[in-house]
This record gives structure tokens, sequence and C-alpha cells, in this order.
């Protein structure tokens, strides 16, 4: 945090030491007697946080300490695992839904990435909206708009291959396009969360198995090239919390189609086309629009190129900073 605010020095408990130096923070190696999930949250956190004597206490990623380790800022990206568990079958025991909760309730703030994700935490958890900072998400500047004669017939998706993504509805809208449309590829980048196998075998039923490429996950400088090369960035999801290959995608001039719901309304704003997620027809003449009409796509892209620019990780890191030192000196620290 040292060269965003120098007033407030980070130190990363744990962890992979050159990631935490290449990121501005100071490195503590924490070990852990029980090396488990519940070892680490439970023992070797809260202890490392006691004997660091930090002001303040940054949990990233949902769960927190149990114990110790105060005052406590929770970040939450999304409740999807909370308010749709049947999206999330093999991670929605009781057990862990508790230590969610339990982790949010404790916190003394909580930061999340959209004003849709504060209401859902608020509706989760029963806590109060006013404990909850909003604080977007930023762009690297290594996204940055290719040029627009090297775009290509690829309706992109970047994300998880995950139930709520919505992306075997996309891949039938894709299939229907490709019928008028030569060369079409539908091309989703992420890792499989267990829709892989039935989006193939969809694929295949469709007679469209040369439509779709599954292109796993990939290097962020690989990203970048996909962002430049897809006419197209197309998140028909039904739920995010935030949606950062969104403002990606948009950083490199890519038009966006999304959408219409959760936080995907907020962060496109008027800088691209939203849709409900079922609209089939709607879907299909949104993406041939922005595949067949040059000057709309273009245009698209404009807007997409402004609005991303709003999107920074410098300012995501200085308002954080700002939740740090109000709670810096609290009471509260044990």
């Amino acid at each position: 945090m040292g060269h965003v605010d120098p007033d407030v020095t980070g130190v990363a408990l744990g962890g992979d030491a050159v990631s935490a130096r290449a990121a501005g923070l100071l490195h503590q190696p924490v070990g852990s007697l029980l090396p488990t999930n519940l070892g680490w949250s439970a023992l070797a956190l809260p202890f490392a946080a006691r004997s660091l004597g930090a002001d303040v206490f940054h949990a990233p990623a949902y769960t927190a300490p149990p114990w110790g380790a105060r005052p406590l800022v929770l970040t939450i990206h999304d409740v999807s695992y909370a308010r749709h568990p049947e999206w999330y079958p093999h991670a929605s025991g009781a057990l862990r839904q508790r230590f969610y909760r339990r982790s949010a309730q404790r916190a003394d703030r909580i930061i999340t990435d959209s004003t849709f994700s504060r209401d859902e935490i608020v509706a989760a958890y029963g806590i109060d909206a006013g404990k909850i900072a909003v604080i977007p998400l930023g762009v690297s500047a290594d996204f940055r708009p290719g040029t627009a004669s090297a775009r290509e017939p690829i309706i992109l998706h970047v994300g998880d291959l995950h139930t709520r993504r919505n992306l075997q509805f996309l891949l039938e809208v894709a299939a229907g396009l490709s019928q008028s449309i030569p060369g079409l590829t539908l091309v989703l980048v992420g890792t499989d969360r267990g829709e892989a196998a039935s989006l193939t075998a969809l694929a295949k039923s469709l007679d469209a198995s040369d439509v779709l490429q599954l292109a796993g996950a990939v290097r962020e400088r690989d990203l970048c090239a996909w962002y430049q090369r897809a006419a197209v960035l197309a998140y028909p999801s039904r739920y995010e919390g935030f949606g950062l290959p969104v403002i990606e995608a948009m950083a490199c001039g890519a038009p966006v189609v999304a959408s219409r719901g959760s936080s995907l309304t907020e962060v496109v704003g008027d800088a691209g086309v939203l849709v409900d997620p079922d609209d089939r027809k709607g879907w299909t003449r949104a993406l041939r629009d922005v595949l067949e009409q040059p000057t709309h796509a273009a245009d698209l892209s404009r807007r997409g190129v402004t609005r991303a620019a709003g999107f920074t990780w410098a300012a995501t890191a200085a308002r954080t900073a700002e939740i740090y030192r109000s709670l810096a000196g609290s009471p509260l620290k044990k």
C-alpha cells in the first residue's frame, strides 16, 4: 500500500513472498500446526496478527479468523453462495455457511464491489448497510485497445464455466447466429467448474461443435489478446458481484453485451447493451447488431473505453486505505 498511501504499510501474512512484494506489501511467513483451512483461520492467522501488532486486519476473501484480529475489515465480493445455494451443491454445507455468516457479522467494516452486492449482503446476513463500503474494482493498465481491423467473428466469454453464467443459453444463441454468420466462434475463456462436458454435448446436439471453443484459463497477456480479437464480449450471467471481465473488455475496446440485473447494470451503465438473461430474441438481436453493424460496434467500443477509464486499481486502493485509516487506533483492537 505504500506506493498508494505513504501512511499505510501493508503486510501479507503467509502466502507467496514474491507476489506480496510485487503488490507493494511486506511479507511475513506464517506456519500452521494444523495444515487445514480451519487451522489456518482459527489458529495461525490470529496468532500471527497478534504477534505483528497490526492496527487493522484485512481478510480479503469472504472469511475471517473467528477470534482476535481486530479491528477487522472483510471483503465480500458477492453472496451468491448464500442467496442461491442451489448453484453450489458441493459448497453449501451448514458449517461452511455459518462460517461465512459469522465472518460477515464479526467484521467491523465490510468492503464489497457494488451497490447490488451491498444490498445482497444486507439481505443475506441482516447487517446494517452503513457498515458496508462499496468500492468498485479496477482494471489494469495492461488492458488497452488493439486495432479494430484485427477483430474476428468471435463471441467471447471470460470467467469460470459455472451454472450461474448461463453459458448453455449463450451457446444456443451463438449456434443460431452461426447459421448466417460465416466463421462465427464462441470462445469461452476460464476454468471449468463442471459445465464443460455439458456444453460440449450440447454443441454436438446442435451440430455446432465447430462453433464452440473452450480455451481454458489463460495468462493475463493472452487474455488481453482475446479481448482485442473478439468482435464482442457476451456476459449473460444470472448473478455477478461486479463482473471484472466486462470492464477489462471495455478497456480493450471490445463491445459488450451483458445481462440486465445484478451488478452488471451499474457496472456497464450506458457503455454496453443490456438484455434480460432469458430473452433469447433480445440476445440474438443484440449480438447480431454488433457483429453485422460496424458503426454500432465502433460506438460501443468508444463508450466502453471511456467508461473503463473510470475504474482504476489506484482508486480502489486509495479508498481501501481510507477504511484502514478510519479504524486504526480503534478501541476494538485487543
